[in-house]
């Protein structure tokens, strides 16, 4: 008498929620069958998932589907810290963006977080010194993302780029864990220095919409930047800027600003009087 098949506890409970969330998707809208089936439920695994989402978009009459996509496969199997990476970055996204309610999201819809695993096999290409295939990366996410990060930076775990319109980050810019930016954010340099140039932003920190934080300077652990900033000099540690040049107008608020997306404050009292 054959013994009853024994269930076998899920190795991956984020991808079974994300193929859970695939199937209900196509029930609730059957018309985005294919391309949902095309994009999750043909593959066995996240990475699997990611390397055909990437290939599918950065493919053009240069550079085929077929080897976009052997190249973002090899990269994952070479470096599993990148599909780690992918991971973190996609809970980020989850649980800061209010408008991502599935996990499904980001791998299907959001161009913010397409763009930063795209950069981050351009990165590891870099890494590599493989670096004419590294531009060719940044040029088509630059072209179908309009998210420009030289392949040379270095970015953390953790990382969402909110609407993700007319980023740019520079080629020696770091940018640590668990950071949270909005669109049309530039770390870039203040003009034609060389070698290190561009910032280099702490843990948790808060990006807000159109800052642009310029020159090899460090923005402290957990602070913010406010909306439309220019930031020219050190920012310390848990505090909050804003202004063209940016000053510091207040604490930063929260433990975690990055987390909690919670970008006002209250009007800036002059220390001094």
């Amino acid at each position: 008498m054959a013994e009853p098949k024994r269930e076998i506890a899920s190795l991956d409970p984020v991808w079974d929620r994300i193929t859970s969330e695939a199937e209900r998707a196509i029930v609730e809208e059957p018309l985005i069958g294919g391309f949902v089936h095309a994009c999750i439920l043909h593959h066995k695994s996240i990475e699997r998932a990611l390397s055909y989402r990437i290939s599918a978009k950065l493919a053009s009459n240069e550079m085929s589907m077929v080897v976009v996509r052997e190249i973002v496969e090899d990269a994952f199997a070479e470096d599993p810290s990148l599909v780690e990476a992918a991971r973190a970055d996609l809970v980020a996204v989850y649980e800061r963006d209010p408008a991502c309610h599935r996990l499904l999201q980001p791998i299907l819809y959001f161009k913010g977080y397409q763009a930063v695993q795209a950069y981050r096999v351009a990165h590891h290409l870099w890494m590599k010194g493989r670096r004419d295939l590294a531009y060719f990366m940044q040029m088509r996410v630059s072209e179908i993302f309009g998210v420009d990060i030289h392949p040379g930076a270095r970015l953390g775990k953790g990382i969402m780029i909110d609407h993700a319109h007319s980023i740019v980050i520079g080629e020696t810019a770091v940018v640590g864990d668990n950071v949270s930016m909005l669109h049309s954010v530039t770390l870039g340099g203040t003009g034609k220095e060389e070698e290190d140039r561009h910032p280099k932003i702490g843990d948790g920190v808060l990006i807000g919409a159109g800052a642009k934080v310029l020159g090899n300077i460090r923005v402290g652990n957990c602070s913010r930047i406010a909306a439309g900033s220019v930031v020219l000099e050190e920012v310390p540690p848990c505090k909050t800027v804003a202004g063209i040049p940016a000053r510091i107008v207040g604490e930063a608020g929260c433990d975690q600003p990055a987390v909690s997306m919670n970008q006002m404050f209250g009007p800036w009292k002059d220390p001094e009087g």
